[in-house]
């Protein structure tokens, strides 16, 4: 095989994992089985090592490469990731309705899960996933990369439609089921398990062995747009129709709402839909659909004004202590 075609190989199988990757963990709807993948892989993993002229940061082997790390470098985010105000009942999102109407018109909302997870940068040069970062303080944040790129759901490169410089922001989770698998295995281990898979998700990010970070359940939502790349779109729910298929996992459940009647229906229905999905929620986000109003909404030190979080009730059980 010569030289040209070795090349086109290892792209052909990038591309090719990288296709698998997406149908498996974002779509959920995979088309070969575990070992076709496994060979495929191999394949890649063999030519790349015979052949390191042809490296790339970018391919599917990295994702979990490297010595551990000495510690966290930190990196600015701008604009800053700010946190969302809190309403717990529909009283406050009335009044923080009636706050938006004496300002603007002419909008719609948008209902989505609040993902009770670790807040996330990912940063994009040349449609390659260069760095990620935890929210930190929402000024500084850690960059935990290396950690990042272990997360299969994620994209280490994007489609030509994507811009060349694009950031993006969402939440890092632990699956539900997952959560349950790690903790029976840390209770076997003589460890003291995690208190709820937000925690888990937590310090499995801050692990200085992203080797280690590869054996933790986690996942990611991408709900929002960062500093660059995402200027174009109109309303909320067309840029997260286009993350998605950029390749993104995004939320698997939505809804625009015309009327705050609406708002109210969306986020009682998905009150009762929070234990289908893989991620623990704990409550909904309402934010204003059309994204050309949130520069004359602005924003506190706090966080958006165009944006609300309707937190639900904590969930009540009885147990028995022995």
């Amino acid at each position: 095989m010569g030289r040209e075609s070795i090349k086109e190989r290892i792209e052909f199988l990038r591309s090719e994992i990288e296709r698998h990757d997406r149908l498996y963990y974002v779509e959920a709807r995979p088309v070969i089985g575990d070992r076709d993948y496994d060979l495929l892989y191999e394949e890649l993993l063999k030519l790349e090592r015979e052949h390191p002229e042809f490296h790339s940061d970018s391919s599917p082997t990295q994702r979990v490469s490297g010595e551990p790390l000495s510690g966290f470098a930190q990196v600015r985010h701008n604009p800053p990731m700010q946190s969302l105000d809190k309403t717990h009942s529909k009283g406050e999102l009335a009044d923080f309705d009636a706050m938006v109407r004496k300002e603007v018109d002419g909008f719609t909302y948008n209902v989505e899960p609040k993902v009770d997870g670790v807040s996330m940068s990912l940063f994009y040069e040349d449609r390659r996933l260069v760095r990620a970062a935890t929210r930190g303080n929402g000024q500084v944040g850690d960059d935990v990369t290396l950690n990042v790129k272990t997360i299969r759901a994620i994209p280490l490169r994007l489609p030509p439609s994507a811009p060349e410089s694009l950031e993006v922001r969402g939440e890092v989770y632990m699956t539900r089921d997952g959560f349950v698998k790690l903790n029976e295995r840390e209770e076997e281990s003589g460890r003291e398990p995690f208190a709820n898979p937000r925690n888990a998700a937590a310090g499995s990010l801050k692990l200085l062995d992203s080797k280690e970070v590869a054996n933790r359940p986690l996942d990611i939502v991408i709900y929002n747009a960062g500093g660059t790349g995402c200027e174009g779109f109109s309303t909320h729910s067309e840029m997260i129709e286009t993350f998605r298929y950029w390749g993104f996992p995004v939320t698997p459940w939505s809804k625009t709402c015309a009327t705050m009647e609406d708002v109210y229906a969306a986020i009682d229905e998905l009150e009762t839909l929070r234990h289908t999905f893989r991620f623990e929620i704990d409550g909904a986000v309402v934010k204003l659909n059309e994204r050309s109003l949130y520069d004359v909404l602005g924003a506190t030190a706090h966080g958006p004004r165009w944006a609300r979080a309707y937190k639900y009730a904590p969930e009540r059980a009885e147990t028995v202590v022995e």
